[in-house]
């Protein structure tokens, strides 16, 4: 997982992931990777419309967003 956010960040390809919350809410957020760190990184969040934090191990599924799916981006 760390290696594909890497990825990202490097290629600035956008990625569509399910991400739990401490609080243990499930969402499916649009991302921009920004950096990344060892348990953590930073994205621009299309959800959120805003920078957010996240947890590596928060993450359920993450994937490449296809080229020509723009929804929510």
């Amino acid at each position: 997982m760390k290696k594909l956010l890497t990825k990202s960040l490097l290629s600035g390809v956008r990625l569509e992931m399910i991400y739990l919350s401490d609080k243990k809410v499930v969402t499916q957020r649009r991302i921009k990777v920004l950096a990344v760190s060892e348990a953590s990184f930073k994205a621009f969040c299309y959800l959120r419309g805003s920078q957010r934090f996240f947890k590596i191990d928060n993450i359920l599924s993450i994937v490449v967003v296809k080229k020509n799916d723009r929804r929510g981006a």
